[in-house]
Order: structure tokens, then C-alpha cells, then sequence
């Protein structure tokens, strides 16, 4: 009788940092519960199952007896439990150090709560670089599972790939799984006899082939249309039935199972690479549509599809290229590590050894990989998944900043090269306040943290063209409806909201503040809403740049010659102050000098303001007397305002932008369209605020105003003493 086919069943359930608590609560309810009611009933089915450890934490506090329950099962070797990298960074988005303690401490923490060994891991979003071959190895992990898209792209053949490899990096060797795509798309989304039929086909031809299907733990409920799919119809009870109709030549089993019993089939070097839609994903817009097209062509010949099979998309890393957002962060991430790490190369006192501790973890769970990048869901487009990494990173630099200066208030200012674009930018910093100026990007303020609430203000995303606004429109176009099957996320078409093909939109410039806008006279809030009417080049040119440190107050001196229009130039100089005695305070100090007399002029200044969301009652505008001025993501045209304060009850902040000379002011929400797991949804980003002057150009040609953006959080502070009472 010929061998059985080893079929394993890889599971990954994750959510991301910061995820919504009532989200994650239903897939519990939904995916991760239900799974595992099923999952004990057939005692011959075991799995290996990676939790990643975000999703791990919430689960200890929210359903401890789903720990107990799947203690149990590991404790009877029906799960294997499977490590990772604690809080499910993409390895190449981190430092080795990081990757290295990652992996380490969430090995330790699994074995301690499961009471196994843990000898696997899963690779976040499965990224591969060859060097993680070496550091996987190095934090103590024996094998792990990747795509066979990786193997493709190393020239592998499909009949090459049943079973697994080994790999290694400076002689550290990695034992490697090839997880089916094929499977993927069947499991859960066909017929169970169509996983059944395909296996027969493997064994028929490979007998004692190993077959891996790896993939996330949400396609079994959480996935829209999945639920009802996978319990309600049954057909996770049909697969597992079908699985163990099939004892003589289908052996389920675990990772660990194969390696102890099944030697590798061969070694592998494998290409940079993750499974085959994030490659398209990573890729520019345009290329990316190009790459879709070219291997979607109806008209292929067996060369043309011979040739695809050599073919691949772009490098995970360049998402922070075609994203510059994901680049802050990570800037921000690289900073905070690099500080750790020297701090703690120093000798320290036991209460500053847990501080940098405390700082560490934060750190890690700021590199939680789901706000980094955008696919088929939202990542990236999610500001709460962003503002959660900021959270974490702000929170680190908080303790950093305990170990530096303990509680002595104090500003501070720096230039270095903070977001790693080859230029130099400028920190200012205080106990309550950091802010991080571009001189070289129009001398933009590109973060503004909140210490007290750990809040980047300005942690916002830009509009910009995404390849599936393609199917936006084209589903407008056509009127489309939602089907009756159950679709793989890859291949929605839903709306969340109406009429978002009339809410594309993009930016000819970065959300952030103080961006120096010239208009045309006269402009209109709609022209400007849309992107037009600019006529200077002060929005995204070079600034020059002058220091003023101070042990009381700081101050940044930004300049530029620039075109107000064709004919007329002018320099604008800009002092960014921050002062001790008011150090949750940011003044800017504008003089525009060399103006061409009698000349009309229309200068405004940008600010946005992110992590305040739209559609709350608890959010909103107000004026110089204190009167609500409409939500924050309100369309609003205001004259004569010497003051104009925006709420967040929720938070406890209030920020105010206060001006020398009487202003009108534009307000208008940044919203996106992106798709997620649900489909395509309207998403609010920041909320923008635009001081401007429409005046003559005086004689002296100078022309000057002072703007003071103050951010209060008494009520926030007030609000952490109470509840901190209580708990004591």
C-alpha cells in the first residue's frame, strides 16, 4: 500500500495592536470560538495553530477559558503551537535586535502558558529575506512556513514542492514548508470534495508527499459571508468528515509530525518574496496595474503562461516608498530602538532597567505589522491601527524620556536625519509636546505627539490613486450588486457607503501643517477642496534653516525665496518656538518679506489634525466665544475669527489655533477611499484646517502673523488622576 499523504493544517488568528475591542470580540465569537467547538469533535484532526501574541493578550483578559481550552488540546497533542515574533512585525521592518528579541520572548511566553515546546513559527504575512534564515535559527526556531509562491520564484516547479526543504544563512539551518496557494483558494471558499479530489491527485502521483495549507484563522467565519458558510451551512463538519473519510491515504498531522518522521526533499535558497498578492500590492500604482493586467490576459499561449512563471511583483520594503506615511512611522520605530539599544548598553540602576523594559515591549508592540503597509484590507487606510503604533512608540519615547531627564522639565532641540530621507529635519521637544519640522518638505511640522495622550496629531494619510479605484468606478458604472456566493476577500466588490465613486479624490500635496499655500484671489473653498488655485511653489520647496537652542526655549528659523504666481517672488520666513513656561504650546511667527507693492495677495497656512475621528457628537469645532462651529468633519467657510478651537471629549484634548491678525478660516474633512475585508469604505483622516489672508502687499512689501496652536489636556490628565484614585 503506497504512503499516505500528510496533510497540515497551519492556522494563524491575529488581530492587530489597537484593534477595535468589539472587532475582536467578534471574531472570537465568529471564527476562533466556533473553530475550536468543531475542531474537538474529531480527535484524529490536529493542527498547528499560531496566535499571534496581540491577538494572544486580549484573549488572556477577554476569554481566559479559550486558553484553557486550547491548553487542553495541546496538552493531548492535538495543537501544536507555533511562535513567531510576539507582536507579528513584518521581519524586514525591523531591526535585527528586535527581530531577535521578538521571537525569543514569545517562545518563552507560549511555552510558559502552554506548557510545550515551541520548535516552529509563523512568518509575518510570510515577507522572506535570506537573512532571516540565520536569525530565525539564532532565536531558537527549527522550521517555519512560507508560500509556494517563494519556491516559484526560486525556479521550483509545482511537482517539486511536496514536501519540505531545508535552508540556511552562515550555516544556521531552517527547515522550510512550502504552503499550497492552491489550498488557499479552496479552503473554505469550494466544495470540500475539491480539496479531497486534489489531494488524490498528489497522492496518486507523490505518495508521501506533505501538503501545507497555511493561512489566517478568520477565513473560517470572519470573512464576510464565512460564518454562515462555515457553520450554519457546515462545511467545516463536511471537510473534516471528508478528511477523516479518507484514513488509508490521508494523514492529517502536524509541522512537528513531518519533520520528526519525513525527511526534507531537498535544499532551497529562496528569493525575497511573500505570498503572491502582496507582491502585486507592494508594487507603484501604475505598475501594479500593469502586472495585474499582463497576468490576468485572456489571449495566453502555453509560452506566455511558461514566461508568468518567472514573473513576480515588487519588494515588501517599498511600501514605505510608496507610502510615505509607513515610512514615518517606521523613521519613528528606528529611532525609538536605536535609543534602547544604546541606553541599554550602559550599566544600569534596577528601576531604569525596568523602565527600558517597559519601553522595550512598547516598542515591539509599535512594530505590529498591519499599519505598514495596504492590500485587500485596510492596514495602512485603518487610522486606528495607526495612531495605535504611535501610541506604543510615544509611549517608549515617554519612558525614554524618564531615563534621560527623569522628571526635570526641560525643551530640547535636535537635527539629525529622523525620517531617513537623506536630510536633515529638526526635533523640538518638551515634557507635554515633541514636534518634527522638514525643512526640505516645505518645511512642514510631519509629527506633532500628544505625551499625555500618546497621540500623533498629525499621524494623517494622504489621497492618492489606488488600482482598485479602477473597480470603484467600474462597478458605478455598471451598477453593481453584491453576489450570492462566497468570495474570497481578493475578489469583493461592495460598497460600505453610496456614491463613493464620487468621493475619489487625491492630493497634490502632504496633509500635514504649516504647509505655505499662495492663492489666486478670490479662490473658492471648493476650488481649494479640489486642489486648485495654488500659485507658489512654498508647499513642498526647500526651506533653509536656522537653530536657537536654549535652556527655556527653543526655536527653529525656517526660510525660502519662492514664486507667488509668474511674475512675483517673495521670501517667507517662518519661527517655530517652543518655550518651558508654556510647553504645550507651538507659536509660529510668519513674516513675508520682498512682497511686490500694491500687489493683491492670498496667503494661507495648512494644519491638520488626525486621530479625531468624524461622526461623533463629542467632536467638534468651536469659535472665539465658545460656540460649537460644526463637527470635525464638517465643510465650513468662517470669517473674521481671531480663534478657533477644535474638541475631542472622548480623549480629553483641546486644540486651539489663536491668530495675531483676524483670519478667515476654511475647514474640510480628509477622507479616503480604501478597501478592506468588508469591501471599499469612505474613511475620515484628518480634519484640515486653513487659516488665510487676502490683503494688499503694503509699501515696505512686509507683511506678518503670529499663530499659537495650543493643545490642552487638562481634562484628559484630570480624568487619568480620578480613575487612578479609584484603582488605588
Amino acid at each position: 500500500m503506497s504512503q499516505p499523504v500528510r496533510l497540515v493544517l497551519a492556522i494563524h488568528n491575529h488581530q492587530p495592536v489597537g484593534n477595535f475591542d468589539d472587532v475582536m470580540e467578534a471574531s472570537h465569537q465568529d471564527s476562533y470560538a466556533p473553530f475550536l467547538d468543531i475542531l474537538r469533535e474529531y480527535p484524529e484532526i490536529p493542527i498547528s495553530l499560531h496566535i499571534s501574541g496581540s491577538l494572544l493578550e486580549w484573549q488572556t483578559a477577554a476569554h481566559p477559558e479559550y486558553i484553557e481550552r486550547v491548553r487542553d488540546l495541546v496538552d493531548q497533542g492535538r495543537i501544536e503551537i507555533l511562535g513567531g515574533a510576539f507582536y507579528e512585525p513584518i521581519l524586514g521592518n525591523i531591526p535585527r535586535r528586535d527581530r531577535l528579541g521578538q521571537i525569543r520572548q514569545y517562545s518563552q511566553h507560549l511555552e510558559q502558558m502552554f506548557r510545550t515546546h515551541v520548535r516552529g513559527m509563523w512568518v509575518p504575512e510570510r515577507v522572506w529575506e535570506p537573512s532571516f534564515a540565520g536569525d530565525i535559527v539564532a532565536a531558537g526556531i527549527e522550521y517555519t512556513v512560507l508560500d509556494d509562491f517563494h519556491f516559484r520564484c526560486a525556479g521550483f516547479t509545482g511537482d517539486e514542492l511536496h514536501g519540505y526543504f531545508s535552508t540556511e544563512d552562515e550555516g544556521r539551518l531552517l527547515m522550510v514548508f512550502p504552503g499550497s496557494e492552491r489550498l488557499r483558494y479552496t479552503i473554505p471558499f469550494a466544495d470540500p470534495q475539491e480539496t479531497i479530489d486534489y489531494l488524490g491527485e498528489i497522492h496518486s502521483r507523490f505518495p508521501g508527499s506533505v501538503i501545507v495549507f497555511g493561512d489566517d484563522g478568520e477565513k473560517f467565519g470572519t470573512w464576510p459571508g464565512t460564518k454562515d458558510h462555515c457553520y450554519r451551512d457546515g462545511w467545516l463538519r463536511r471537510f473534516f468528515e471528508a478528511l477523516r473519510s479518507n484514513p488509508g491515504w490521508i494523514r492529517v498531522t502536524t509541522l512537528s509530525e513531518a519533520v520528526n518522521n519525513v525527511a526534507p526533499v531537498g535544499r532551497c535558497y529562496l528569493p525575497d518574496c511573500s505570498y503572491r498578492e502582496m507582491t502585486e500590492w507592494a508594487l507603484p500604482t501604475e505598475r501594479q496595474r500593469e502586472y495585474t493586467r499582463l497576468s490576468h490576459r485572456e489571449d495566453v499561449d502555453v509560452e506566455w503562461q511558461a514566461l508568468l512563471s518567472f514573473a513576480r511583483g515588487g519588494f515588501w520594503r517599498n511600501f514605505r516608498v510608496k507610502y510615505p506615511e509607513s515610512n514615518e512611522m517606521y523613521a519613528r520605530m528606528m529611532e525609538i530602538s536605536r535609543r534602547i539599544r544604546e541606553r541599554s548598553r550602559q550599566e544600569q540602576a534596577p528601576h531604569v532597567e525596568a523602565l527600558l523594559s517597559e519601553a522595550t515591549t512598547e516598542l515591539y508592540r509599535g512594530q505590529c505589522n498591519c499599519a505598514y503597509w495596504h492590500g485587500a484590507s485596510g492596514g495602512l487606510y485603518l487610522p486606528h491601527l495607526r495612531h495605535a503604533v504611535y501610541r506604543h512608540l510615544i509611549s517608549a519615547d515617554n519612558l525614554l524620556e524618564s531615563v534621560e531627564s527623569g522628571d526635570e522639565p526641560r525643551v530640547t532641540l535636535d537635527a539629525g536625519d529622523f525620517n531617513l530621507d537623506a536630510r536633515k529635519e529638526v526635533r523640538l521637544s518638551s515634557h507635554r509636546l515633541v514636534a518634527y519640522l522638514a525643512p526640505a518638505r516645505g518645511g512642514h511640522l510631519y509629527e506633532l505627539d500628544v505625551r499625555g495622550l500618546q497621540l500623533n496629531l498629525l499621524g494623517t494619510l494622504n489621497r492618492r490613486v489606488e488600482s482598485y479605484h479602477d473597480k470603484v468606478r467600474e462597478a458605478a458604472a455598471q451598477n453593481a450588486t453584491d453576489g450570492n456566493g462566497v468570495e474570497s476577500i481578493h475578489d469583493l466588490v461592495r460598497f460600505k457607503q453610496p456614491d463613493l465613486d464620487k468621493k475619489l479624490q487625491y492630493d497634490a500635496w502632504p496633509r500635514k501643517s504649516l504647509v505655505d499655500h499662495f492663492l489666486q484671489s478670490g479662490l473658492s473653498l471648493h476650488a481649494f477642496q479640489h486642489g486648485r488655485g495654488l500659485i507658489g511653489d512654498f508647499a513642498e520647496g526647500v526651506y533653509s534653516t536656522v537653530l536657537r537652542p536654549g535652556r527655556r526655549r527653543v526655536e527653529v528659523e525656517l526660510s525660502r525665496v519662492g514664486s507667488i504666481g509668474e511674475q512675483h517672488t517673495a521670501r517667507v520666513i517662518k519661527t517655530i518656538a517652543l518655550d518651558l513656561d508654556s510647553s504645550g504650546s507651538l507659536s509660529a511667527v510668519y513674516e513675508i518679506r520682498e512682497l511686490p507693492p500694491g500687489v493683491p495677495v492670498h496667503f494661507a497656512v495648512e494644519f491638520n489634525f488626525a486621530g479625531i475621528p468624524g461622526g461623533a457628537d463629542d467632536r467638534y469645532f468651536y469659535d472665539a466665544a465658545g460656540r460649537k462651529a460644526g463637527a470635525v468633519d464638517s465643510l465650513n467657510s468662517l470669517d473674521d475669527v481671531l480663534r478657533i478651537g477644535l474638541i475631542d471629549e472622548w480623549q480629553g484634548l483641546d486644540a486651539s489655533l489663536e491668530f495675531s491678525k483676524r483670519a478667515a478660516v476654511w475647514t474640510m474633512p480628509i477622507q479616503t477611499v480604501s478597501q478592506s475585508e468588508g469591501g471599499f469604505e469612505l474613511v475620515h483622516q484628518s480634519c484640515s484646517v486653513v487659516p488665510r489672508w487676502e490683503f494688499v502687499a503694503p509699501q515696505d512689501g512686509c507683511w506678518h502673523v503670529e499663530i499659537t496652536m495650543d493643545l490642552d489636556t487638562s481634562v484628559a490628565q484630570a480624568r487619568q488622576l480620578s480613575e487612578a484614585a479609584v484603582s488605588g
